[in-house]
């Protein structure tokens, strides 16, 4: 259906014409509606012209003139409705029909929140706070739970633990120069075939047994990247072996040797960058003591000052309902008399109630606030602390630091914790660019060794084995041929001597030892020259890199606390004009509150405007109050940003 729908103007000139094409756009089902704008008063003048006779018309002629006068209204207007039918019939066959099917709204089924629900009449919990004794209150100034929360605070200890861990690393990494001493004792016994005559054995088989002792200390040398050692030999041997004249005997040795770098290592090693890193990284664990000393500090700081403003506030919101209760008590008394409405009591009786919801959600932010100062201050979850009301004792400070922005940032790169511990990380790359300088080197080393030894032992009574009896013999008959023929006799063979300081026991031994009597030495040069050496290489590229990286990192520092500052340095001010500002939207919230309640009692003035001066009075209370702890906090997290919260505190920290 297409229906040509005209306003009251029009409404003889309404045309229905049936179609069987889909709905136009913005049109109902089935239904295309055209609208005309009304005739106006010249066109219906035009139209419809009176004809007058006599100064009176008759009723037929005038109908049938007003008859005619429409049919050519509504001509002139069929014309415009035909020309439009036309088009609108042209882009209804011109489109394509898709039945579909509109789907059937469905409802949202949305369950209800207590219906029927009427609060109970019972007056309202006392004012008290979860796990807390009202009655044991204990006076907590800020410089006290400042000294508190250093002895006492995790974060504190754990950093403090941390010191203690780099003192040990330092320790441990001086140890490598500690002297090392080693022994070992053992027996054995040997037993060895002969295969030849001389062998010096009997029976075939030689047999000798020992008891041997070493001892060896060794290490480094603290300057120029040497190493010594120094070894010491005892044995006690004994043996069958008949070329042996000493049996047991007691030989000993003593060797000390020493190596010296030439190129690489000399001026600089592992174990000297060790130690030099364990310094730098026990400096680092004390920046990280102080940033975390001065993160506690302004931490308890805010704590302190949003405990303030809690109790602060749970006053304004006590006394607000205080007022609001001596309002309704004021109202129904007028009512009584006849000055106020009955709804009136309702409305002060509703505002009575906001202000008590206003006030158990005030002694909520007391208990979170109260818990997160004692949370930084105590010392575990037992401590009696926490069963304690804590009462802050300070004022607020309402007078802010004067301080240029150039001064601020002067203190910030010379106090903050974060650049001294950049300054640590970079001297710890410098470190590490100085050894793997070092290693790019070839290694030539002065090796040098001197040593003396030792022997003692007890004389065998065989004497010398080539001499036997037989031998003697055959010696004799010689002599005495030679003889008869009066030729030269043999030579007479010398008896075996051994010198008397090698006769005597183990400590005769260690007296030949000493008398350096018998010693040796060795000189000598060692070189490593690794071809291409590219792993000292890549490691000196990499710390070259890496202390680049280091000082990107150095500037994006510098930025953070630049703006760190700033912003800490705009909020003191911002807190400072709101501390103002607030002062005096509450004494002039105060008057107006006054002096509407002296209207309301001279009938100039309603409940409603009472009551609102009441809440907006309540509302400026409060932010004078959070004013007034802004501008203490913004001062604490100034100090923190310029790093002079620990001197601005007049706190020592001793790491160690």
């Amino acid at each position: 259906m297409i229906e040509v729908e005209t306003n009251p103007g029009l409404r003889l000139c309404r045309r229905t014409v049936q179609k069987g094409r889909g709905p136009q756009r913005g049109s109902p089902a089935g239904v295309l509606v055209y609208a005309f704008p009304p005739a106006s008063e010249n066109e219906l003048g035009e139209a419809v012209p009176r004809r007058m006779t006599g100064g009176t018309a008759s009723g037929k002629g005038r109908i049938l003139t007003e008859r005619q006068s429409l049919s050519a209204l509504c001509g002139g207007k069929a014309a415009v409705l035909a020309l439009s039918f036309l088009l609108c019939s042209l882009t209804v066959l011109g489109q394509t029909p898709s039945p579909t099917s509109s789907p059937s709204p469905q409802e949202l089924q949305v369950p209800a929140i207590a219906p029927e629900f009427h609060p109970a009449q019972r007056p309202l919990p006392e004012l008290g706070r979860v796990g807390v004794d009202m009655d044991r209150q204990r006076p907590l100034t800020l410089r006290e739970a400042l000294a508190l929360a250093l002895e006492n605070n995790k974060d504190i200890e754990v950093a403090r633990q941390n010191v203690k861990i780099a003192e040990f690393d330092l320790q441990g990494a001086r140890g490598v120069y500690d002297p090392r001493l080693s022994s070992s004792s053992y027996f054995e016994r040997f037993e060895t075939p002969i295969s030849s005559f001389l062998s010096g054995g009997s029976n075939g088989i030689t047999t000798s047994s020992d008891y041997t002792a070493t001892a060896r200390l060794e290490g480094q040398a603290p300057k120029f990247g040497g190493s010594y050692r120094l070894d010491f030999s005892s044995i006690r041997l004994t043996t069958n072996n008949q070329f042996v004249p000493l049996s047991p005997q007691y030989p000993t040795a003593l060797t000390f040797s020493y190596t010296q770098p030439l190129f690489r290592a000399l001026r600089f090693d592992n174990n000297r960058r060790q130690i030099e890193i364990a310094k730098k990284n026990l400096s680092l664990t004390d920046a990280q003591f102080r940033q975390r000393a001065i993160e506690t500090i302004t931490s308890v700081q805010r704590a302190y000052w949003d405990l303030v403003f809690a109790l602060r506030n749970l006053q304004v919101q006590r006394d607000a309902v205080r007022d609001s209760r001596t309002q309704l008590e004021h109202n129904k008394r007028l009512v009584s008399e006849g000055a106020l409405a009955p709804i009136d009591v309702v409305a002060a009786e509703a505002q009575v109630a906001g202000f008590e919801q206003s006030l158990f959600s005030s002694l909520e932010e007391v208990s979170r606030a109260e818990n997160n100062l004692k949370n930084l201050i105590a010392v575990n979850r037992q401590a009696d602390l926490w069963s304690l009301s804590i009462v802050p004792t300070d004022s607020v400070d309402l007078a802010a630091p004067e301080i240029s922005l150039p001064e601020a940032l002067k203190a910030a790169l010379d106090n903050r914790p974060e650049l001294q511990q950049s300054n640590v990380v970079r001297e710890i790359n410098q470190i590490d660019q100085k050894y793997f300088r070092e290693q790019t080197k070839p290694a030539i080393d002065l090796i040098g060794s001197y040593g003396m030894v030792g022997l003692a032992g007890t004389q065998r009574g065989e004497g010398n084995p080539f001499i036997s009896a037989s031998t003697q013999e055959l010696r004799d008959r010689v002599d005495q041929l030679l003889e008869r023929a009066q030729l030269p006799l043999l030579t007479p063979q010398p008896p075996q001597a051994l010198s008397p300081f090698l006769i005597g026991g183990y400590d005769q031994s260690l007296q030949n030892l000493l008398s350096n009597r018998f010693n040796n030495f060795r000189v000598g040069v060692q070189i490593n020259l690794p071809l291409r050496n590219r792993a000292a290489q890549a490691q000196l590229g990499r710390s070259l890199v890496e202390g680049q990286r280091i000082a990107t990192q150095r500037e994006q520092l510098e930025q953070s606390i630049q703006v760190d500052v700033r912003n800490a340095l705009q909020v003191v001010r911002s807190a400072e004009a709101r501390l103002r500002a607030a002062g005096i939207a509450r004494q002039a919230s105060e008057q107006q509150y006054q002096s509407e309640q002296r209207k309301l009692d001279a009938g100039q003035s309603t409940v409603f405007l009472v009551l609102e001066r009441q809440t907006a009075f309540t509302a400026a209370r409060g932010n004078e109050l959070r004013a007034q702890t802004d501008l203490n906090k913004a001062i604490a997290e100034l100090q923190r940003a310029t790093g002079n919260a620990l001197t601005s505190n007049n706190i020592v920290v001793r790491v160690r």
